[in-house]
């Protein structure tokens, strides 16, 4: 299960704050800070939403420099993403 979480962190944080989940969340894919609403964004893979659940609640929130949280969870896996020839 993939999930998209959108994150506020305080005022030139959110660089350290990605590097710090990085290091700690094995399950992230990617995370980069970005520019718009939010401050970054970090996508991970996890079996099942316990554990997303987890990451976020254990981790992800618990970062002092993090205002806030957004997540989506990917609705489908990699094979809709299949293009059939018409």
């Amino acid at each position: 299960m993939r999930a998209y979480i959108f994150v506020e962190t305080k005022p030139a944080t959110s660089l350290e704050v990605i590097k710090r989940i990085k290091s700690r969340v094995k399950e992230v894919v990617q995370a980069d800070a970005i520019y718009g609403r939010f401050d970054a964004v970090i996508i991970i893979d996890a079996p099942n939403l316990e554990s997303i659940n987890e990451i976020l609640y254990k981790v992800i929130e618990k970062d002092p420099n993090i205002i806030h949280t957004e997540t989506s969870l990917v609705l489908s896996g990699p094979e809709s993403l299949v293009v059939e020839p018409v």
